[in-house]
C-alpha cells in the first residue's frame, strides 16, 4: 500500500483519542521543519530537468518521501497526538476539500467541447485570454482555464511557437482573471468566508486588475504577431483541418448547468450557517462544508454519467493532469504545515522579520510591504493559508480592514492572486495547464524557465503597480 495511503488511516484512526490534541507552536520550531517543504519545491523544481523519466514515473513517490520526512519525526518529537491534528487538519479542513472542487470542476470543464477549427491568430489568441479573463471571477480560475486551454491549444496546433500562447494563458485566466470576486480565487473565498463583502474585491482591486491584464494583453499581442510573421510558424497542414459543420459551437451542453451547480454549492456553504459540526482530531466540520463537498462529488458523477462519450474523445479528456496535481499538492499541504505555523507565529516566530517588515515605523500597516510579502510568499506557498495569515496579521476584523485599512486589504488580495502566476506551483490551475499542454505535445518552460517569463514580464508590472496604487 502507498505508505502515505497507510500513514493517513493509521492517523485518521486515531482521530478520536487525539480531538483535543495541542496546535503546533510555531514559536517553538525551527526553520529546519521547513526541509521537507523546500525539498518538495526543488523536486518539483529540478528533477523534471535533471532526470525527467524517473520524475514522469515517480513524482507521486518523491512528494510521498518527503511529506513522510515532515510526519514521521514530528510525531517522534511532538509526540502523534499533534502531528495527528495537523495531518487531520490538513487533510479534512484544507486537502480535501480543495482536490474535490478542482476536480468537480476538472471534469465538468473537460466535458464542454467547443466545436469549429479556430485558427490561432494573433487577434483570435488575445481575444481568448481576454474571454478567459472576464470568466475567471465568476467560474474560477480553475473552471476558466479548463474550459478554453483545450480549444486554444488546439487552434494552436499548427504553429511552431505555442509555449508563449500557455505561458500568457497562465499569468491571465489562471492568475489575474479571478481577483474580482471569491470565486474568482480561493484566497478571496476565504476572505468571504471571514466576513469581505462579495463585491468589495471588485470595487477596490479593479483599477489593478485592468493595468495588469490590459497591459499583458497588448504585450502578448505584440509577441504574438511577431512569432506569427517568421517564416515556417504557421503549417500548411493543419492536424485539425476544417470539416462541416465548420461553424463554432459547444458540445456537452449539459456541464453549463452542472457548472451552475458548482457555483452555487461554493456560494452556499459560504452563505449559510449552521451550528451542527463534527470534530475530527480536534479539527471541526461544519454542516455546510460536508453539503458543498458531497454536491461537488456528486456534480462530478453526473457529469460523467451524462458526458457523451465522444465529447470526451473530442477534447481528450484524461486523468493525467489531475492525478499530478492532487498528488503533488498533497505533499505541499503536508510539507507545508510547520511552514504555515511559524508564520502564524508572527513577530514571535522564526519568519517574525517578514511580519515585522510589513508594519511601518508608527505601528500602522503598510499596504506595498503587504502587498510584496503575501505575493512573494503565494509564488511559492499555498496562496489560500497566506492570505489568512496576513489577513489576521494585519487584524483578521473584516469591517475595518474594508474601511480603515483599505489599502491593507486591496494589497493582500492582489499579492495572493496576482503573484500566483510567479510560479507553476503558485496557484493550481497553473500546474494543471502545464500538464495540460505538454500532454498535447507542447514543449513547456522548465520550472525556473517559467520563473524567466515571470520575472520579465510580471514582477516589472508589479513595481509599476506599487509605485501608482499602493503608497
Amino acid at each position: 500500500m502507498n505508505p502515505i495511503r497507510t500513514l493517513a488511516l493509521g492517523l485518521l484512526c486515531l482521530a478520536p483519542a487525539l480531538a483535543g490534541a495541542a496546535e503546533i507552536d510555531g514559536s517553538q520550531l525551527s526553520v529546519l521543519w521547513g526541509v521537507p517543504f523546500a525539498g518538495v519545491l526543488l523536486s518539483i523544481a529540478l528533477l523534471p530537468l535533471l532526470a525527467p523519466l524517473f520524475w514522469h514515473h515517480h513524482f507521486g513517490k518523491v512528494t510521498a518521501a518527503w511529506a513522510l520526512a515532515f510526519l514521521v519525526p514530528f510525531a517522534v518529537v511532538f509526540g502523534p497526538g499533534v502531528a495527528a491534528a495537523g495531518f487531520a487538519h490538513a487533510l479534512v479542513a484544507e486537502y480535501l476539500p480543495f482536490v474535490i472542487l478542482l476536480t468537480a470542476l476538472f471534469t465538468v470543464a473537460g466535458g464542454i467541447y467547443i466545436r469549429g477549427n479556430l485558427h490561432g491568430s494573433p487577434a483570435l489568441n488575445a481575444g481568448f485570454l481576454a474571454v478567459g479573463a472576464v470568466l475567471a471571477s465568476f467560474m474560477g480560475t480553475t473552471g476558466a482555464s479548463m474550459l478554453l486551454i483545450r480549444p486554444l491549444i488546439r487552434a494552436n496546433d499548427n504553429r511552431k511557437h505555442v509555449a508563449h500562447v500557455v505561458v500568457f494563458f497562465i499569468f491571465i485566466v489562471s492568475n489575474a482573471g479571478g481577483s474580482l470576486t471569491p470565486l474568482g480565487d480561493p484566497p478571496l473565498f476565504l476572505g468571504f468566508l471571514k466576513g469581505v463583502d462579495f463585491f468589495w474585491t471588485a470595487r477596490h482591486v479593479f483599477p489593478e486588475t485592468l493595468f495588469l491584464i490590459g497591459v499583458l494583453l497588448v504585450l502578448f499581442y505584440v509577441m504574438d504577431s511577431w512569432y506569427y510573421r517568421q517564416a515556417g510558424e504557421v503549417s500548411r497542414t493543419d492536424p485539425t483541418p476544417d470539416s462541416a459543420p465548420a461553424a463554432l459551437g459547444f458540445d456537452g451542453k449539459i456541464n453549463f448547468v452542472l457548472l451552475l451547480a458548482v457555483v452555487g454549492l461554493v456560494l452556499l456553504s459560504g452563505i449559510w450557517k449552521s451550528p451542527v459540526e463534527w470534530v475530527i482530531a480536534g479539527t471541526p466540520l461544519g454542516l455546510p462544508g460536508l453539503v458543498r463537498d458531497a454536491g461537488l462529488i456528486a456534480v462530478t458523477v453526473a457529469s460523467l454519467a451524462l458526458t457523451p462519450r465522444q465529447v470526451h474523445a473530442d477534447n481528450q479528456f484524461g486523468w493525467g493532469p489531475m492525478q499530478e496535481v492532487a498528488k503533488l499538492f498533497a505533499g505541499i499541504f503536508l510539507t507545508i504545515i510547520p511552514v504555515i505555523a511559524m508564520l502564524k507565529a508572527g513577530v514571535n516566530g522564526p519568519f517574525g522579520a517578514i511580519v515585522s517588515a510589513v508594519t511601518r515605523p508608527d505601528g500602522s500597516p503598510d499596504p506595498a510591504m503587504y502587498f510584496w510579502a503575501t505575493g512573494l510568499l503565494s509564488s511559492f506557498l499555498d496562496n489560500a493559508p497566506t492570505y489568512l495569515v496576513f489577513f489576521n496579521t494585519a487584524g483578521g476584523e473584516a469591517a475595518t480592514l474594508m474601511t480603515t485599512h483599505a489599502a491593507t486589504l486591496a494589497a493582500i488580495s492582489a499579492g495572493a492572486v496576482f503573484m500566483g502566476a510567479n510560479t507553476y506551483i503558485g496557484n493550481a490551475p497553473n500546474l494543471m495547464v502545464k500538464a495540460i499542454a505538454e500532454d498535447r505535445g507542447v514543449k513547456m518552460p522548465s520550472f525556473f524557465g517559467y520563473m524567466l517569463w515571470s520575472c520579465g514580464i510580471l514582477v516589472p508590472l508589479f513595481v509599476v503597480m506599487t509605485f501608482i496604487w499602493l503608497q
